[in-house]
């Protein structure tokens, strides 16, 4: 299972390049997780990693910094976490390349501020009818 992990259209990373570790994982278990490595992190050096172009290099780094590192330990199966650890991997360094587009600014149109003003309006309208009415004194 040498496929390599597909993160954008033009981006993938060889499994060759992400380090597995495996360790015993926490929580509940009973006696099976006492005994089995079912714990899975997956590393990527992202500093290191020749399949990213340097803009790609240095727009993830500046995200997440140099290694990006993905843990999974939600089932019993050390198969199925390895195969979690390496999708939320994949899913980060998708976040981590993603180019944002620029914010382009706009204004207010006409009628969007015509509607703030009368509502405005409106509701000083009905506080000032809250008020007692002023007293007449003559």
């Amino acid at each position: 299972m040498d496929d390599p992990i597909r993160v954008t259209r033009d981006v993938s990373i060889p499994l060759s390049e992400v380090e597995l570790r495996t360790s015993r994982s926490s929580g509940p278990g009973g006696q099976h997780a006492n005994v089995t490595a079912s714990r899975v992190e997956a590393v990527l050096d992202l500093a290191g990693s020749p399949s990213l172009s340097e803009d790609q290099r240095r727009r993830a780094m500046a995200r997440v910094g140099p290694r990006l590192t993905a843990v999974a330990q939600d089932t019993r199966s050390q198969a199925r976490n390895r195969e979690l650890a390496l999708e939320r991997l994949r899913s980060r360094l998708a976040a981590a390349l993603a180019v944002q587009r620029p914010r382009r600014s706009t204004k207010p149109t006409r009628g969007s501020r015509e509607r703030r003003l009368g509502s405005k309006r409106q509701r000083g309208e009905i506080k000032r009818q809250r008020r007692r009415p002023p007293r007449e004194d003559l």
